[in-house]
């Protein structure tokens, strides 16, 4: 599958599908394939555009170039790669981050932007979290740390119908090899960003979404989100963080709607 190159560093995505694009951005772990069965749903009427972040999967491996900004920097290389665009880009925690500057800065490669379970920038309760799962990682490892982090990133109602879900979920997040020095570069990454004066210049229609029920980002921050951007469009949909693993049709149905009256 294609790479490009962005800043001296390789960017890897996949192509699946055709019809409009759509650019999906994975959140803090960063790999495409984390986007579960929303790959094969978009894919059924769109090109779907799936990167690996910069350090992550099968794009080079580097904490250079750490920023939100930089990822999205990246994004647009891979943009215009494919040649495909105005693309509609679709972003979960960090890759709604990622999609926020990418409306910011590079508005002219977006059809639309949905956001989904992010923040405008980081309050008292996020930067505390990371710090602690920042500790976690750091005193206890990458499985521990993974184990822990189920606790808040699924929604506690499908933990308990769905407990095998959630522990192959572990399982596989926790499975690959542990880069502290990339690991603590994205933490700080996620913590760091702060697009909160800038999103009233969003001109790019944008739709943002949060579950009832995110522990993580909670809805609130998504809320001050979409108050600060433009004509946005805001719901809260039931489900927690990983609300497009435990509500797959219902997060993709959602998006589809939006994007349908957007196409033009």
């Amino acid at each position: 599958m294609p790479d490009v190159d962005s800043d001296g560093v390789s960017i890897h995505y996949e192509l699946r599908g055709h019809g409009s694009p759509v650019l999906l951005l994975a959140g803090l772990a960063g790999v495409a394939a984390s986007w579960g069965p929303q790959l094969e749903l978009f894919a059924a009427h769109h090109q779907v555009i799936a990167p690996d972040h910069r350090g992550t999967g099968a794009s080079e491996h580097t904490a250079r170039g750490m920023t939100i900004a930089q990822h999205a920097w990246d994004m647009a290389r891979v943009i215009e790669a494919v040649g495909c665009g105005p693309v509609h880009v679709v972003g979960s925690s960090t890759g709604g981050a990622i999609a926020q500057w990418l409306a910011i800065r590079h508005r002219e490669l977006l059809r639309s932007a949905t956001i989904v379970s992010s923040i405008a920038r980081a309050d008292a309760f996020y930067r505390r979290q990371f710090e602690m799962r920042r500790r976690m990682l750091a005193d206890s490892g990458l499985r521990a740390s993974t184990e822990a982090n189920a606790l808040f990133l699924f929604d506690p109602r499908f933990m308990r119908e769905h407990p095998e879900r959630v522990q192959a979920w572990v399982d596989a997040a926790s499975a690959g090899p542990f880069e502290p020095e990339i690991a603590f570069a994205r933490i700080d990454m996620i913590v760091g960003h702060d697009a909160f004066e800038e999103l009233p210049s969003i001109t790019t229609p944008t739709l943002v979404l949060v579950g009832e029920r995110d522990f993580c980002a909670p809805p609130h921050l998504s809320s001050e989100l979409a108050e600060r951007i433009p004509g946005a469009e805001f719901a809260v949909l039931d489900g927690g963080h990983f609300i497009f693993l435990e509500q797959p049709e219902l997060l993709h149905d959602t998006v589809e709607a939006f994007i349908a009256r957007h196409e033009g």
